[in-house]
């Protein structure tokens, strides 16, 4: 069972993002906040969740959070700011659109930039301690999808409603067959070495 809180009385938002590793598209974060006293027993990281129990979830977040938001930072952006800020700058756009102001914010992972003057803490593998961190994976996991999904329908020939933009042979088979697209993070190795070797 996750912890409902981290303190008893402060307002605290979990944040998470979706898509670091991936070649082609944005990075999506999200910042929830859940009541205190909010419990469910199916909240897990969405990492270890099916993408059906992710989408059956993810009503069940907006609904019952005191807040929500969900920030985008673009693969043009990532290209020119690198993916490990451009992750934190989707966490602070996500922070920004949150109606309620936390006192305390929760970031999965063991990184962060300050975000105004609130109190964060950083948690390896906070998805997986943490309700409001998995409430906030469940959210930046399937609107991260749902772009992806129609990103494949502009180009169907990359595999990305199953891989997600990310690299799978089949995708990166694709890049060496068909070339980049506008989605690709052209600051990442979209092929291996000795694949360009070939050209």
């Amino acid at each position: 069972m996750l912890k409902a809180f981290y303190h008893k009385t402060a307002v605290e938002a979990g944040c998470d993002e979706a898509g670091r590793g991936c070649l082609a598209g944005p990075v999506h974060a999200a910042a929830v906040i859940l009541p205190k006293k909010y419990r469910n027993k199916w909240l897990n990281d969405s990492k270890k969740l099916s993408d059906k129990d992710r989408y059956e979830l993810r009503p069940e977040i907006e609904e019952k959070a005191l807040s929500w938001a969900v920030g985008v930072v673009s693969q043009q952006e990532i290209d020119e700011i690198n993916i490990l800020n451009a992750s934190f700058l989707a966490m602070h756009r996500a922070l920004d659109q949150l109606q309620k102001v936390p006192k305390l914010l929760l970031i999965d992972g063991n990184r962060f930039k300050a975000y105004k003057t609130i109190e964060h803490h950083c948690i390896v593998k906070g998805d997986a301690k943490f309700m409001s961190i998995a409430a906030a994976s469940i959210l930046a996991k399937t609107y991260r999808d749902d772009f992806m999904k129609k990103a494949a329908l502009e180009y169907p020939n990359y595999g990305w409603a199953p891989n997600m933009g990310y690299p799978t042979k089949a995708h990166r088979e694709a890049i060496r067959q068909y070339g980049i697209t506008p989605y690709h993070r052209l600051s990442y190795q979209l092929l291996p070495t000795q694949l360009e070797l070939e050209f």
